[in-house]
């Protein structure tokens, strides 16, 4: 009978110069590692190549797990490609999408432009109908309204359908009569009360519609991304046999499973992101603060900002002690109220490129060279990068890029950025200029740490910078020195690190209702725990029903705030929940009102079954391209730092002593990353195998 291997459990990470995989040989348990140029025409095609070069390693029949973490929402959404959208809301509210809540980004810009909603006037529908604050049903929609609904958003032609009426979180009997009536259109249905059952109408019908913008899209891209890897599954030969017989050939269960990542930092079945894709809008940058994390703890640290700078973009986010979610994130422009890790982006990224605007001044970013063209350096850019800068300034080495993979064109680099330059009318030399690149970018991204810890009311100082992404070695101990932070993790695998978050997360799903309770003095417990036992039970009936074995952790939390405030916050539900709002009331605002009365809004269920892999494997990581580079002895290269260029160690990662001090400057080479250590900071691998920089 044929033997069945053990299941291959890959993440991926999509980004938009690279794709990262990383995965647990299963014969040696060693975590491998592998980077592919991405493709941003169609993500899957990187994706299938990462897969077909993994498979020609395994001698074990690929039994397939893919955990995907994807930037097709934000992409998406930024670019505005998604699905031709109708809303269905109550009639007199079709504009409120449009109206939002009057709020200006820039507030005296006389020339600002606002974000167009994602439906047009003309695909809003308005059915009569009502619904009190309380549930009552005050007007029903009767059974030829329906049908006139349909006929007329038939007519439309959407490919999907967001359906948002008031105060159905307090009720849905309206709502799901509305969706039964249009069912039959065979369009994708995104409905409120399943998505977002809670109060402030414009963030859920703004969630509503984004979910059904996306749907259609991403549902098409994971259908087609499964397609590739059972095909993958069906054309895995076996390498070896005995007497005759193939050894290792596919049992007759043996396939594909694929899970993605969702911003929350948990993942879920391809299902529920194909039908609440809202929920993957910032899947990749998720993953990496899951994996920032494990990293810290593992070194001793619970206080960290993340620091994720790759090709595009760079995403920061703060982490005290736990990894918490907020519901009051902006995406593109638009609000979206769906559970989301507290991550901030900015266009600051290797591929950023450089430019002087009208009036000389050099700028950095947001637009990127991305994959295609790339940077110079990789051989078919043509526009400066910030990968371009630090080849010129000798803080990226041309034969170690890649393991020794690739090697980096520092001839074609220097040639086209003088004639860019020259172009310009520029009179800057090369080495200006590319100090000049770094420094644009790194004020670039010290102002969104700064964004996420002081102007948030957190000191730095009592912060670690744990640095990833394929270019976050190279700014952050000067983004550190810049804010007084006094050390840097850079991990052991910092090119690939949201990927390993994304391979180590729990399975995860969150549940909540609007209730609007108030409370004098006593907690209503007996009636919050029968609302949050329904959530429970709704949150176990959906793990069984995608097949997850085991028995989820319920986490529960509470939505307060005092009556007549506009906003609330969350906290975890004890036996001292009043008690304990009135102590973060204080810590957050630095006033407590002990005898108004206090409203609870929102009950919240977070569900969670925990990861079976864990970041013990990270102490050996391995890559495909090691075996090109071999073991390399330290050399030393001229290296340009605050104008000066000083003779600078270049080491291979592989090559530093676990608990031995060196001193910068120096380079530090690995496969899916390079570390800039300046001069006189002090550096060394710890047990963990992270790599600490002390600043201050």
């Amino acid at each position: 009978m044929p033997r069945r291997s053990q299941p291959l459990r890959i993440a991926i990470d999509t980004g938009g110069t690279f794709t990262d995989c990383v995965w647990i040989d299963p014969a040696t348990r060693r975590l491998r590692m592998l980077k592919v140029f991405s493709t941003p025409a169609d993500p899957s095609r990187a994706i299938v190549e990462a897969l077909r070069k993994i498979a020609a390693m395994q001698a074990v029949v690929l039994d397939l797990v893919l955990l995907h973490g994807t930037t097709i929402g934000t992409n998406t959404l930024l670019e505005r490609k998604g699905a031709r959208t109708a809303l269905v809301t109550t009639a007199g509210f079709e504009d409120a999408i449009e109206i939002g809540r009057q709020a200006r980004a820039k507030l005296y810009d006389f020339f600002f432009d606002r974000v167009e909603p994602l439906v047009t006037k003309n695909l809003r529908f308005g059915v009569i109908e009502r619904t009190a604050a309380d549930g009552e049903i005050l007007i029903a929609p009767t059974t030829q309204q329906l049908q006139s609904l349909a006929d007329r958003v038939s007519a439309a032609k959407p490919q999907a359908i967001a359906i948002a009426l008031l105060f159905s979180f307090a009720n849905r009997a309206n709502e799901q009569a509305v969706a039964d009536a249009l069912r039959p259109l065979t369009v994708p249905l995104s409905i409120s009360h399943q998505i977002l059952p809670e109060f402030r109408e414009y963030e859920r019908t703004s969630t509503v519609v984004i979910n059904a913008y996306l749907q259609p899209v991403m549902q098409s891209y994971l259908e087609n991304l499964e397609l590739h890897a059972r095909n993958l599954t069906k054309e895995r030969p076996s390498r070896a046999t005995r007497g005759g017989k193939k050894i290792g050939a596919s049992a007759p269960d043996a396939g594909s499973r694929i899970f993605v990542m969702q911003s929350s930092g948990g993942i879920t079945a391809l299902s529920t992101a194909a039908r609440e894709p809202v929920r993957t809008v910032l899947s990749g940058p998720a993953g990496g603060v899951v994996g920032a994390v494990a990293t810290a703890r593992a070194s001793g640290f619970d206080r960290i900002i993340a620091f994720d700078m790759g090709g595009t973009s760079t995403d920061v986010s703060p982490v005290e002690g736990k990894i918490t979610t907020a519901n009051d994130a902006q995406i593109a422009g638009f609000p979206v109220s769906v559970p989301m890790l507290d991550i901030h982006t900015v266009g600051a990224g290797g591929g950023s490129l450089a430019r002087f605007d009208a009036a000389g001044v050099l700028r950095v970013g947001p637009e990127s060279a991305g994959a295609d063209p790339g940077p110079i350096c990789y051989g078919r850019g043509t526009q400066p990068t910030v990968t371009d800068a630090n080849l010129l300034l000798g803080r990226l080495q041309p034969t170690r890029f890649l393991g020794g993979e690739f090697t980096l064109d520092l001839d074609r680099t220097r040639r086209i950025t003088q004639e860019w330059l020259k172009k310009n009318k520029s009179d800057l030399t090369l080495e200006k200029f590319a100090a000049g690149v770094i420094r644009v970018v790194n004020s670039t991204m010290e102002k969104a740490i700064r964004v996420v810890s002081i102007e948030r009311g957190r000191d730095p100082r009592h912060f670690v910078l744990v640095a990833f992404g394929g270019a976050g070695g190279l700014h952050a101990c000067a983004l550190a020195e810049a804010l007084n932070i006094p050390d840097v993790i850079v991990p052991a695998f910092p090119g690939a690190l949201s990927a390993l978050g994304i391979l180590a997360s729990d399975v995860v799903k969150d549940y909540s209702r609007t209730v609007l309770w108030r409370v004098t003095n006593d907690v209503p417990h007996a009636r919050l725990n029968r609302e949050l036992s329904a959530l429970e039970e709704a949150a176990s009936r959906d793990f069984r029903n995608e097949s997850w074995p085991g028995t989820p952790h319920f986490h529960r939390s509470v939505d307060l705030r005092y009556r007549g405030q506009g906003y609330e916050l969350n906290i975890p539900l004890t036996k001292s929940l009043l008690r304990d709002f009135q102590q973060e009331h204080q810590r957050r605002y630095g006033y407590v009102h002990p005898n108004r009365e206090v409203e609870i809004v929102t009950l919240r269920v977070r569900a969670v079954l925990k990861s079976t892999t864990s970041h013990g494997a990270a102490n050996t990581p391995a890559h495909l391209g090691r075996a090109k580079l071999g073991r390399q002895s330290t050399l030393e290269a001229q290296v340009l730092f605050d104008g000066e260029k000083l003779r600078t160690k270049i080491y291979s990662r592989d090559e530093l002593v676990r608990g031995k001090s060196y001193s910068g400057p120096a380079v530090i080479t690995e496969y899916s990353a390079t570390t800039v250590i300046p001069p006189g900071k002090r550096f060394h691998v710890d047990r963990a195998a992270n790599l600490i920089v002390k600043i201050r």
